[in-house]
């Protein structure tokens, strides 16, 4: 898994009926982009340091161009 600051983690819930969470990612901690990564989540603010597993994915933060 590899990230950038900006970057969206979403983290699937096991729970049916449980909506995923999702969380800014704000600084990465690990080498090339890996984890741990500093987050922000999106329901509550909270800050942490957060390593993700087999329910979590990363959606890239697209830069658009202009001209």
């Amino acid at each position: 898994m590899n990230a950038a600051p900006g970057d969206r983690l979403i983290v699937k819930s096991a729970t049916t009926g449980v909506a995923a969470r999702d969380a800014e990612i704000l600084e990465v901690h690990g080498d090339g982009g890996a984890p741990p990564y500093l987050v922000r989540w999106s329901d509550t603010g909270h800050e942490g340091l957060y390593f993700p597993g087999n329910d979590a994915e990363v959606h890239h933060e697209v830069e658009i161009g202009h001209g």
